[in-house]
């Protein structure tokens, strides 16, 4: 059941490109629709526009032409009024004869305006009897409101434009007739037609093109994201595997999400790794301060409680080992921590001067026996790094603390900072055994002890200089040491210097991460 389920939501997700297609295809097509329609209406009444201005070319002529008739229209009283070529041309002749050529017939208005073959013309007496018509088809007549009506009737061969007109006699202004013409189109019905065809034909090549294009892009898109979702479930099923989404080429969106995705894994992958090495960490070194109170226990239970001293030796020891516990998880959190400043403490701004300072002094304070000076004359009071405050003073009691353990006669510390154009540097010096030059790649290590058997007698568990190197990466510095064996020991740290500018940024930014949510509501 599981399994179906899982397979259905793989379906789903394989037919993405299929819905984005559709998406597309139904967008396009239904633009191209829009877009065709809006263009066949424009280009249908703008040819309309225009064979209504002939039809109406043909009106105006004759209707000057037969006002100047004072009585009703008749076919004795229209013939005369006009042209002999007019006259020719309404019975279906030519528009042009050989006398007209001698007698200048292409003054005549009319001949231009009806020689049209779509024009049909009929005049009509009061009485609806047809008084001329040019052809065997003479357009009908129906009563109409108003002195000229125009009409569009639909055939079988396409729209006819059919116009009625009134007229009036211009010597008595009264009605004599009436004018219909009927204008075929024939010019019209062929181009919208054949637009119509094309439109078609270019509409289905562009929709067919667009499909394939959008088909295209789509797959480039969903292509990435499905390299991602692979990794992804790879990554859901084995937490420790090492995939990762390989470099897309793309520089946009996508390729910052794989490149995000990656970072986000990497982080993960740390934080597990942090978790298995804690808890390895945590099982080995406990074992033996276990082992000691188990074993003082086992004996106080045998028979040392009715023996007062080792009673009281077996307590101390417990004692001592529980402490030694106590400070060795807490050094593994610290550890553990440290690794996760970014989390943590990402806009944190620290003065330099003010915490070397205080630490030096607290330090000279708890150790009177030794003398830990500072020298920062190179060191301006307003120099600024990006750390918390608290991890510069771990810092500091870290390499301080372990200059104090390996020192042996010359009982003394300095401590020095100053800056470069874009560095801080501090240097902590101690003139104590010494490191060699095979333990200091080393010391850095977890539980790595110099002498073991003198830092378990100080109270050392080997991860004060791992802690300080952790810390130090996070806040992109560097730590390195120097040493000669029988003259002492220098650690440097080095810092990314703040111009005030940044450090200012990075106190609004510290300042807003702090306000609570109901003020930034608000």
């Amino acid at each position: 059941m599981i399994k179906n389920k899982d397979e259905k939501k793989e379906a789903k997700h394989s037919s993405l490109i299929v819905r984005w297609v559709s998406i597309v295809a139904l967008t396009i097509t239904v633009s191209f629709v829009i877009f065709s329609v809006v263009v066949y209406q424009i280009v249908s009444q703008q040819s309309i526009n225009q064979q209504q201005e002939t039809s109406n070319n043909v009106i105006t002529t004759l209707d000057r032409t037969l006002s100047s008739i004072p009585d009703e229209l008749e076919i004795s009283n229209v013939i005369p009024s006009l042209s002999p070529s007019t006259r020719r041309i309404l019975k279906g002749g030519p528009a042009i004869s050989s006398k007209d050529i001698n007698n200048g017939a292409f003054s005549d208005n009319l001949i231009a305006s009806i020689s049209n073959p779509d024009i049909n013309v009929a005049v009509y007496n009061k009485h609806n009897e047809i008084v001329f018509t040019n052809g065997n088809t003479a357009p009908e007549f129906k009563p109409f409101t108003g002195n000229r009506m125009t009409e569009q009737v639909a055939r079988k061969k396409g729209k006819m434009l059919i116009t009625y007109c009134k007229v009036y006699s211009s010597v008595n202004n009264k009605l004599t007739g009436y004018i219909v013409v009927s204008n075929g189109m024939t010019y019209y019905n062929h181009l919208m037609s054949n637009l119509l065809h094309w439109m078609v034909i270019i509409s289905l090549i562009a929709i067919v093109f667009f499909i394939v294009i959008s088909y295209i892009l789509v797959v480039n898109v969903v292509k990435p994201i499905k390299k991602m979702s692979e990794v992804a479930k790879e990554v859901n099923a084995d937490p420790n595997s090492g995939a990762r989404i390989k470099e897309l080429h793309r520089d946009d969106e996508l390729e910052e999400l794989a490149t995000s995705i990656n970072q986000m894994l990497d982080r993960m992958q740390s934080y597990i790794e942090q978790q298995k090495q804690f808890v390895g960490d945590v099982s080995h070194e406990l074992r033996t301060p276990v082992a000691v109170i188990e074993g003082h226990l086992n004996l106080l239970e045998r028979w040392g409680k009715d023996d007062p001293q080792v009673l009281d030796e077996s307590i101390k020891a417990s004692l001592q080992e529980a402490d030694r516990m106590k400070h060795l998880i807490q050094e593994m959190l610290d550890l553990t921590r440290a690794e996760q400043i970014d989390v943590q403490y990402p806009y944190e701004v620290s003065n330099v001067n003010e915490i070397t300072r205080r630490v030096v002094a607290d330090m000279a304070m708890v150790h009177p026996d030794f003398k830990i000076q500072l020298d920062e004359d190179d060191l301006p009071a307003d120099t600024e790094i990006q750390m918390y405050h608290g991890h510069l003073e771990q810092l500091l009691v870290i390499l301080i603390d372990n200059g104090i353990k390996y020192s042996t006669d010359r009982k003394q510390i300095n401590v020095s900072a100053g800056v470069t154009k874009k560095d801080v540097n501090i240097i902590v010096q101690d003139f104590g055994e010494g490191i060699s030059e095979a333990d200091q790649k080393k010391i850095f290590n977890r539980f790595y002890r110099v002498d073991k058997a003198r830092t378990r007698e100080k109270g050392g568990n080997g991860l004060g200089l791992s802690i300080a190197q952790k810390l130090m990466a996070s806040y992109n510095g560097e730590i390195s040491v120097e040493s000669v064996e029988g003259q002492g020991s220098q650690f440097k740290l080095k810092f990314p210097r703040l111009t005030k500018k940044k450090a200012a940024k990075l106190r609004k930014l510290n300042e807003k991460k702090q306000m609570p949510k109901s003020n930034l509501e608000a």
